[in-house]
């Protein structure tokens, strides 16, 4: 028991000794930490205080080389401003000096003003004076002279004009007659741009407007299907119930004509049903162009033409010439032909069948270029007709000249047909005042004595004072009064103007 009481004891001195020994080394610890901190707390401060001593030294040389730099630059634009006050100051100098010397020359030019004016009055003076007494003199006014004198320059710049256009004409037509009547040829038969916007279109009638978007189809291919297959342009406006056509060949324009009016017949519009509408159309055109020929043919007595040839002449019936169809003018062209032919006694069937072939280059003129005259001609040649009808085709536009009474017959039958009244979409009213107004236009020049239209309008001949009008004078007043027509007056074809001056003695033996 004491010896549990004894161990007890000393555990309990020793816990305490322990304890005692701990709060010592910790106590010991604690200051050794802070006497550490303000240690390195004093090291920092130390640390601190170099660095910000060596920015503020360096804040200071930084504004000394800023404020140096600052100095130097205020010194150069100083210098800079001081030398361009200088400029200034001798431009402002040179510039009085400038104003000094120019307010003396305009004082001098002044002066020579009044001079120069004081000058022109006097000269003036003189110039009344001197015209005065040329008008004295003259027996005639100032604007009386000038007008005489322009009058005179006048004649002799048209006269010597005339010289030279008749120099020049006789060299042209030497060098270059042939190639100059075909390229003329061609350009009045290709050049008609108001007969080809009319004739160039056909109108198709649709039973309502529903039928325009059928005919679109979706996203545009039905229209795009029938202007591939048929080479046509389908035109689709606001024009209410029908649709338009375009295209420059009437044969193909017709062939697209059939091939909608049947799909718009049977109502069902779709790709391969327009390939299959165009293929009847176009046999039906082919078997109508071939019956067009026979009837021709047939109409103008004449039986044994080429089968190609047939159908070629056929061809013309979807042909316009100022409105007038081709195939019925050849028709009538080659009536009058063996009229013409039987009053001269000649061959009435080659005059007709000339009449009737003469105008067959139409229908392929689109296809080869040249004069529809010529190409006539060889397609004819190749087509094994005779040289008799082959010249009368190419002679009947004075391609070449004509040699045989049936080219002549030709021409002349021509003529007739495509220029009676009403024969080419011109009513006998404005036929009468066309020809009344050429008349009328002709005989407004000075020294004309009479004027009348031959050739349905297609030639005006002029009858002249001799007295007057020279010989020279004459072809001046044909290109004059041409001018004037092709300026005032809207015609087919072309106009020829003939001025004729005669002069007779008449004398009576009594």
């Amino acid at each position: 028991m004491n010896e549990a009481l004894l161990g007890l004891v000393g555990l309990l001195v020793g816990v305490g000794i322990g304890f005692v020994l701990y709060k010592q080394a910790a106590s010991r610890s604690a200051e050794t930490t802070q006497a550490r901190a303000r240690d390195r707390l004093v090291e920092a401060e130390e640390e601190a205080e170099g660095i910000r001593r060596e920015a503020l030294v360096a804040a200071k040389e930084e504004a000394a080389r800023i404020r140096q730099e600052a100095e130097l630059e205020v010194r150069e634009r100083s210098v800079d401003v001081q030398r361009k006050e200088a400029r200034i100051l001798q431009k402002e100098e040179r510039l009085d000096q400038t104003a000094q010397r120019l307010g003396g020359k305009e004082q001098t030019l002044a002066e020579k003003e009044d001079r120069i004016e004081a000058q022109k009055q006097r000269l003036d003076e003189l110039a009344v004076r001197q015209r005065r007494e040329l008008e004295r003199l003259a027996g005639m006014s100032a604007q009386q002279a000038k007008e005489l004198v322009i009058a005179q320059i006048e004649n002799q710049a048209k006269r010597d004009a005339m010289t030279l256009v008749r120099d020049v004409e006789a060299r042209a037509r030497e060098e270059a007659d042939r190639r100059a009547r075909k390229i003329v040829a061609i350009a009045i038969q290709r050049v008609a741009s108001e007969e080809t916007s009319e004739n160039s279109i056909s109108v198709v009638t649709l039973p309502n407007d529903e039928m325009k978007g059928r005919i679109i189809g979706r996203e545009g291919r039905n229209i795009r299907a029938f202007e591939s297959a048929t080479g046509t342009s389908l035109i689709i406006d606001d024009t209410p119930e029908s649709v338009v056509l375009s295209c420059f060949d009437p044969i193909r324009r017709e062939i697209a004509k059939l091939t909608l009016e049947k799909l718009v017949g049977d109502g069902r519009i779709q790709p391969a049903r327009i390939e299959e509408m165009y293929e009847k159309s176009k046999g039906e055109v082919e078997s109508a162009i071939r019956e067009a020929g026979e009837w021709a043919a047939l109409e103008a007595g004449i039986s044994d033409l080429h089968p190609e040839m047939l159908k070629v002449l056929g061809r013309l019936n979807y042909r316009t010439s100022y409105g007038q169809n081709v195939l019925k003018h050849l028709v009538e062209a080659s009536h009058i032909a063996g009229v013409i032919a039987a009053e001269l006694g000649t061959d009435i069937q080659l005059a007709k069948r000339c009449t009737l072939l003469h105008d067959i280059g139409k229908a392929i003129t689109h296809e080869v270029e040249g004069s529809h005259a010529l190409i006539g001609a060889e397609l004819a040649r190749r087509l094994k007709e005779s040289p008799a009808v082959v010249h009368a085709i190419e002679a009947h536009h004075q391609e070449v000249e004509p040699r045989t009474i049936e080219a002549v017959i030709t021409q002349t039958a021509d003529a007739i047909s495509s220029s009676r009244p009403g024969a080419r979409r011109e009513t006998l009213e404005t036929y009468v005042k066309r020809l009344e107004r050429l008349e009328t236009l002709a005989e407004s020049f000075p020294g004309v004595e009479k004027c009348y239209a031959m050739q349905a309008g297609r030639e005006v001949r002029v009858m002249v004072n001799p007295h007057r009008i020279d010989d020279l004078q004459a072809e001046v007043l044909a290109r004059d009064i041409a001018k004037k027509i092709e300026e005032e007056l809207q015609y087919p074809g072309q106009i020829k103007v003939m001025v004729i001056r005669e002069h007779r003695a008449v004398e009576f033996a009594k």
